[in-house]
């Protein structure tokens, strides 16, 4: 008989990753016991952190940073296990440098100001070392130079400050003290005020700010605010208008916003909230629709749109059953009692005409109006 051979020995299946092998290595150190180290070579001490999930226990720990959302997640269970992960990563662009088409890797330094003149960037010298007192000096030469720019700055940080704070006193929005500021730093670069008061420009510039911004305010109103004359503060929004008319950038083609007249319309929002009408938003909206149809009374032409709105709101408040006194509409609004009593004697007389069936079917009852 022949002899049979004996089958080939089948080899035992292999890991299929590297961190596979990595485990069944650890596994075989683990049954076997730990080998003895050369003697040829010193005992050191492993200083390896690990940082392993402590619900999956995973070796090698399975870990994923999440920059987008700056967290560090664990794979297999999806446990937050840190929060704020710094990204250190390269950045290679900066936003800055796109017109020149640089590549500028450099991601530090504040923004410049456009506000402001110069760059804007500063370097101190301490006297510790030993160059400190030559590199002093020749930082003393650069800052003569730019001294003008600096004291031109620290008078435009001033004129900032005071637009802020009286923007913040008439609760205007920030765009429209952003848009005072620039105004400003337009009249500044151009010289156009030379001798005027920095209170007057001041004034001015908030002035047609608000109106670009359809926010206006009355001369009554910057008036009380900056103590400039009514007088001073109509010169100076004659001139700033003209000039940023002639000084529009034509290459753009972005018209300058216009800067009507003080509608009534426009007001009635703003003194019904200094009122604090139960419904203020219903109150104002029949007061400004009031407004427009008053434009039809021949006798309430050339008045005052500020007397107008207060005839408005004291006529609407007593239809629709919250009657204010025109003395308590004419602090909001700034004119006197008999001011608003005899626009609203105009009122009045057409009430059949401007009085419409929404107001009537909202509440509204024509018994309640007063004769006078």
């Amino acid at each position: 008989m022949a002899a049979t051979m004996p089958p080939p020995p089948v080899p035992a299946p292999g890991p299929s990753s590297s961190s596979e092998a990595f485990i069944a290595a650890q596994t075989a150190n683990l049954i076997e016991g730990p080998k003895e180290a050369p003697k040829d070579q010193p005992w050191e001490q492993n200083l390896n952190e690990i940082y392993q999930c402590p619900d999956c226990r995973e070796f090698p720990p399975n870990l994923i940073e999440e920059f987008s959302s700056g967290d560090m997640v664990c794979a297999s269970c999806g446990l937050v296990l840190g929060d704020r992960i710094i990204d250190t990563r390269s950045e290679w662009r900066t936003f800055a440098n796109d017109d020149q088409n640089n590549d500028d890797p450099s991601r530090v330094g504040d923004s410049v100001n456009p506000l402001l003149n110069g760059s804007q960037l500063e370097t101190n010298i301490a006297f510790d070392g030993k160059d400190a007192r030559d590199l002093q000096r020749a930082q003393n030469k650069i800052l003569k130079d730019n001294k003008n720019n600096k004291s031109n700055n620290q008078a435009l940080l001033t004129a900032y400050r005071e637009i802020s704070t009286y923007c913040d006193a008439m609760n205007i929005a920030k765009t429209v003290q952003d848009a005072a500021k620039h105004i400003f730093k337009m009249t500044d670069d151009a010289k156009l005020f030379k001798g005027k008061s920095q209170e007057v420009i001041i004034a001015g510039c908030i002035f047609i700010a608000c109106r670009q911004n359809n926010v206006p305010r009355t001369f009554r109103e910057v008036f009380a605010l900056t103590k400039v004359p009514k007088k001073e503060i109509g010169r100076t929004f004659k001139m700033l208008e003209k000039f940023l008319q002639d000084n529009a950038p034509k290459e753009t083609g972005v018209p300058v916003p216009q800067t009507s007249s003080t509608n009534a319309t426009e007001l009635c929002a703003r003194y019904c909230a200094g009122l604090r009408f139960s419904n203020n938003h219903l109150m104002a909206r029949i007061s400004s629709e009031l407004c427009e149809a008053s434009s039809s009374v021949e006798d309430l032409a050339g008045r005052s749109p500020l007397s107008v709105a207060a005839a408005c709101i004291y006529m609407v408040s007593h239809l629709m059953g919250e009657g204010k006194t025109s003395k308590s509409i004419a602090s909001v609004a700034g004119v006197s009692d008999g001011t608003i009593k005899t626009a609203y004697r105009f009122l009045y007389q057409a009430r059949e005409k401007l009085i419409q069936k929404d107001w009537i079917a909202k509440g509204g009852r024509l018994d309640r109006l007063p004769a006078n």
